[in-house]
């Protein structure tokens, strides 16, 4: 089967491209939960690491996957033809095209192995290249290269797998390239290469390295290499290249034996095996193996591997593991594509929690780790794939607060891992306060765990302090990195404070407008140069919903546990002015003052003094906040243009101006301004229509097929943030950005505006799969750009808020403390021509199939729920016709470790 685009096989999201080489930019993970990140394009580029200062190869960016060759490679040296490479890297002079070479390539991928065909009917040669990490402990990428003679008469093949290895700090590959080459400890071992720098340079303070890098090999037989080419000169040549190595090419003797050291050079893990023959159809594989150890030598892990039997225990162990993984959330509906795809989408929170937000070609920003707003965001997808981890997660994560309501923005590898800042910049995103409480909100929803608002945690301490402002040049570091008392003691504090510190903070920290002041930046990091006068309306809105629903939260603590006091902070009496002395909310003075003088109580260490507060009071104290803040966007930001069309603005900028409006450039609007507003109730019903109308009219573009982020304001503001002087149409000016987009289909279902969310969903999935045009692998990218190529793939917060979207809107799957409300937002077009549509989710530890049943193939807003049955027997439930509500009693008396069927009949 030929195709324009990749396409399914199978039921296990297993996908074909042909011909992928045609295509730029293409690359897919290949990763284990251990810390191996991995990239592999069709020609075998990308690179291998385990942190941002462990790199076995070299570090690449996009534009090196083209504009280099110096990746994975095998080369067989065919006698009477010469030198031909697996990887589709030409030496021969007179091959101008790729279409000029013969050769017929096929690419074949799974979760996540990586598999390209690539066949010569010319040279009369079939090679299958197989590329996977396996998913133990190991730091390992494996490779498995089985070449078949096509030929009708025997040829003689010498065979040399070469990987180009680098063994140190992406900080080199510009800083100290040729000085850091001469760290180098080289020696060769029976079955390969292995390189161990002796120091990590870092002219602040050099330290002793500990990694160990290699690539070792074996025929499939278990049969070592006959010999090595470790240095990148020798194996070269003088005038040679990667893609034309002299070692290759001339096929000369081995230079190197098992047992040599070498020291002060650029290395290749370059391995020959001994010369063969291959009859008429016989095939003969090879295994490369390349590590990286940060526990003793690189051989040792790589002796398990070097064999046929090994590579393909591990490989189905690859595929039994992510199948497993990725199956706790499973969607059917018409479009078998497009349930297909979900499973790629799946994937896409997990690989984050890998990849963190660098790491692959598109994403070379940063040194390694997840952002702050990341962390919250991929414990929602947590939530849905592997709810038994979270609660530990997100007890870990309140850590990273600090007490003035700001935070550490980089999260590392391991629990409690904090850090204040990228590439030490001191920032603080505005937007960051209001993540923490949606996903806890969900995870109580779910699980009903009250107590887990009353459990204590500490603070995140640092030097930066009054919100970012100043620089505390006191703090020793032995002092650590939480917050403590006067007594100089830790101080902890009920996960419920951590939420009330970052929301009641926000509350009074505003700007000239009675809004919440921008700082760094919002969800937009691209608003980044309004920190004086700037506020984001568009999150002041979100704030605001945050605080009427946390005065809900408190009231179901109250309900669920019976405590009517909670023990809070001293410090934090001040931001509760309506238990403690009452301001007025429309004096921006008044909100500043009270802002200023708690910023000044926890400048420092704080007193460690407890106060009680009633819950009732609190929650009337939050509502208040919350009530206010709606109604003052309703009533100062809503906006109409000459044509009639309304939607709310949702920025000022470092000038004190509106930003968005009618101007004589055009209009200018914010799909952030809209999506928060609507989705924290701004946007009454009466607003709403309007709303999505001027969305409708300047915001979706119909040549790209999308949503776009904003219009096109026309000039480069730098009162506002850097995204301006961006090209219109990329990234964050103008793009089509998925996870905008996202959010703005989840505020739609939300607020009951079903047929309109899932025409926005669907826009995104139509750009994804036009592969012609997208041109990426199955998945959901950071943002499409004005040609409607998709962009930064793989590590993106859209994915995450999709499967969030699909699970508690579109299938009406969500939790009602613990009890399990079921209230279907299905269109007719999505269920299949038996009038089906089905998830299998995990619920209060129990798998469920829940499948919807529309013979009528009716629209949403005419079905309701008739009858409801599990595991086949019906039950009588209060329905509100649109909805059932499972009780928590009812969910325990399931059996655990079987799946329950859950049908219900619309009609």
């Amino acid at each position: 089967m030929k195709s324009d685009k990749w396409y399914f096989q199978g039921d296990e999201g297993e996908f074909i491209l042909e011909n992928p080489h045609k295509t730029s930019y293409l690359y897919f993970p290949l990763a284990n939960e251990a810390g191996l990140m991995a990239s592999i394009t069709p020609s075998l580029h990308g690179d291998i690491k385990a942190g941002q200062n462990s790199f076995l190869t070299v570090p690449v960016s996009a534009e090196d996957l083209h504009i280099s060759r110096a990746g994975r490679d095998f080369w067989f040296y065919i006698d009477g033809t010469g030198p031909w490479s697996a990887a589709g890297h030409f030496p021969r002079q007179e091959v101008d095209t790729l279409d000029d070479c013969g050769e017929e390539v096929k690419l074949t991928a799974g979760f996540l192995w990586h598999k390209v065909l690539r066949e010569n009917r010319r040279i009369g040669i079939r090679v299958e290249i197989t590329n996977f990490v396996p998913v133990n402990d190991d730091k390992v990428e494996l490779m498995k290269v089985k070449i078949t003679n096509l030929r009708a008469e025997k040829i003689h093949i010498t065979p040399t797998g070469a990987v180009p290895l680098f063994c140190r700090s992406a900080d080199n590959l510009r800083d100290h390239r040729h000085v850091t080459s001469l760290l180098h400890k080289i020696s060769t071992t029976t079955f390969g290469i292995e390189v161990k720098p002796t120091l990590l340079f870092d002219e602040r303070g050099h330290k002793v390295n500990e990694v160990a890098y290699g690539v070792f090999g074996a025929e499939g037989g278990g049969i070592p290499p006959v010999g090595f080419f470790p240095l990148v000169e020798e194996f070269l040549g003088e005038g040679g290249a990667f893609h034309r190595p002299e070692a290759v090419v001339k096929n000369p003797d081995v230079l190197h034996k098992a047992g040599e050291s070498l020291e002060g050079y650029e290395a290749v893990g370059a391995l020959r095996f001994r010369r063969t023959t291959l009859a008429p159809g016989e095939s003969r594989s090879y295994i490369m193996v390349l590590v990286i150890n940060e526990e003793g030598p690189a051989a040792g892990p790589a002796g398990k591997y070097c064999s046929e039997e090994a590579f393909d225990y591990f490989l189905q162990e690859n595929k039994d593991f992510w199948r497993k993984k990725l199956s706790a959330l499973q969607l059917h509906l018409r479009d078998s594509e497009y349930s297909h795809w979900l499973k790629w989408v799946a994937l896409q929170p997990v690989l984050r929690r890998i990849y963190g937000c660098s790491f692959l070609p598109h994403h070379d920003y940063g040194r390694g780790g997840r952002g702050w707003r990341d962390l919250w965001q991929d414990c929602m997808a947590l939530l849905v794939m592997e709810p038994a981890d979270v609660r530990e997660l997100l007890l870990n994560n309140f850590a990273g607060v600090r007490f003035d309501g700001s935070n550490a923005t980089i999260i590392g590898s391991k629990p409690g891992e904090f850090v204040a800042d990228r590439n030490n910049i001191s920032r603080v995103w505005m937007d960051h306060g209001v993540w923490p409480f949606f996903t806890t909100r969900l995870y109580l929803e779910e699980t009903g765990d009250m107590e887990f608002l009353l459990t204590p945690q500490t603070y995140f301490r640092d030097d930066r302090i009054m919100r970012g402002r100043e620089k505390d040049h006191s703090l020793r570091p032995e002092d650590g990195n939480k917050l403590r008392q006067k007594n100089g003691e830790i101080y902890y504090g009920s996960v419920l404070e951590h939420l009330l510190v970052q929301n009641l903070t926000a509350f009074f920290n505003v700007g000239p407008h009675n809004k919440i002041r921008l700082e760094g930046g919002d969800w937009n990091d691209a608003f980044d140069m309004a920190g004086e006068k700037g506020e984001s309306v568009a999150f002041t809105a979100f704030y605001g919903w945050n605080l009427l629903e946390l005065g809900n939260l408190v009231c179901a603590l109250q309900e669920q546990t019976g405590r009517k006091e909670v023990e809070l902070a001293r410090e934090i009496g001040v931001l509760l002015d309506t238990v403690t002395g009452q301001i007025n909310y429309d004096s921006v003075r008044e909100k500043q003052k009270l802002f200023a003088d708690y910023l000044e109580m926890c400048r420092d260490k704080i007193s460690g003094e407890k106060i009680r507060i009633r819950l009732k009071d609190l929650a009337r104290d939050l509502r208040r906040k919350g009530n206010w803040i709606i109604e003052d966007i309703k009533a100062t930001e809503w906006l109409t243009d000459s044509n009639g069309q309304q939607w709310f603005n949702g920025y000022y900028d470092n000038d004190g101006q509106r930003v968005e409006g009618e101007y004589p450039t055009g209009i200018r609007m914010t799909l952030a301004g809209q999506v928060f507003t609507l989705m924290g109730g701004a946007a009454d019903d009466g607003r709403a229509p309007a709303l999505i109308a001027a969305v409708n009219k300047y915001l979706y573009d119909p040549v790209v097929g999308g949503y776009r982020l904003n219009t096109d304001f026309k000039e480069l503001r730098l009162n506002l943030g850097r995204c301006f002087g961006f090209a219109y149409g990329h990234k964050e000016n103008g793009a089509v950005f998925s996870h905008m987009v996202v959010m703005y289909a989840y505020a739609l279902y939300e607020k009951g505006f079903v047929r309109e969310g899932y025409r926005v969903l669907n826009t995104l999935y139509r750009l994804a799969v036009n592969f012609p045009v997208s041109r990426i692998y199955p998945g959901i990218p950071e943002y499409f750009n004005i040609k409607g190529r998709g962009m930064y793939h793989y590590l993106t917060g859209s994915a995450s808020w999709l499967l969030l979207t699909l699970r508690r809107q579109v299938f009406g799957i969500r939790g009602l403390w613990g009890e399990l409300k079921i209230e279907p937002k299905l269109v007719k077009e999505e269920f299949t021509q038996a009038g089906e549509a089905a998830i299998r989710t995990v619920f209060a530890g129990k798998e469920l199939e829940i499948v919807y049943k529309n013979p009528q193939a009716l629209d949403y807003g005419q079905y309701v729920i008739k009858n409801v049955m599990v595991n086949r027997e019906k039950i009588n439930i209060e329905t509100d016709r649109r909805s059932i509500v499972l009780p928590k009693k009812f969910l325990e008396k399931l059996a655990p470790g079987k799946v329950h069927l859950v049908e219900i009949e619309l009609g």
